[in-house]
């Protein structure tokens, strides 16, 4: 299993929201190039970056800044955050990314994301799960739609998508543990290659989702604040990545 460091991008800052509120923000790093360095010394083998200003605005804010960073990165960078058109998400490879993670476009249905999948590739589209209280939030976690998680992942299934990341809001940089309920909830649904975000704390819980067959866990607040090494964490993921 993948053990993937989050950047999220406000204001030009690497930032970490609590449950994915604007007004919960802690600056970690003033400088999204060094954070981006930081991950890369201590091994990181994949970044996860969120454009923070592009999920709220609809269009990518920080692409300047991220383009750097993926020019410069010698590991795969997947990118999520404003990209909510073919051209946008186009426009992101093009900088340099290679998987781009559409998350509120996902919910006008199959025929966007099977177009998705269609003119760029499956593997290089990863559909975002965002879900407060079991629903999809999208606009930048700021609206809760009426398509469950669980539903979405049906949609997603048939059209071609090889894999989403799930991510339960409520436990979003809380430094608690992650959903296992709901996750393991979905594994059993779907045959789709899942990555996890949210509430992970500790190695253990790392080891526990590598051993319920996660493709990736993202990992944010704990490894900004040093709940989780992340050296130790990919020495002990080792056997599963």
């Amino acid at each position: 299993m993948e053990v993937i460091p989050a950047i999220d991008i406000r204001g030009g800052k690497a930032v970490r929201l609590f449950q994915g509120d604007y007004s919960k923000e802690t600056v970690f790093n003033e400088s999204p190039l060094a954070a981006a360095e930081q991950w890369l010394e201590l091994g990181a083998t994949r970044l996860h970056i969120v454009d923070l200003d592009g999920a709220r605005s609809g269009e990518m804010v920080n692409i300047g800044v991220i383009a750097e960073i993926a020019s410069n990165s010698p590991i795969p960078v997947q990118l999520g955050g404003g990209i909510r058109e073919l051209e946008a998400a186009r426009s992101a490879l093009d900088h340099g990314i290679q998987r781009v993670i559409v998350g509120t476009a996902a919910l006008r249905g199959q025929s966007f994301v099977s177009s998705l999948c269609d003119e760029l590739g499956a593997e290089r589209i990863i559909i975002g799960v965002d879900a407060r209280d079991g629903y999809v939030a999208a606009h930048g976690w700021t609206e809760t739609s009426e398509t469950s998680a669980s539903e979405l992942v049906s949609q997603i299934a048939s059209v071609g998508v090889n894999r989403f990341v799930y991510t339960d809001i409520s436990r979003d940089g809380t430094l608690t543990a992650p959903n296992f309920d709901s996750i393991c909830s979905l594994l059993k649904s779907t045959d789709l290659k899942m990555l996890v975000a949210g509430g992970i704390s500790k190695i253990d819980h790392l080891v526990q989702l590598a051993e319920m067959g996660i493709e990736g866990s993202i990992v944010g607040t704990a490894v900004y604040t040093g709940a989780i090494n992340l050296t130790e964490a990919l020495e002990a993921l080792g056997e599963n990545r």
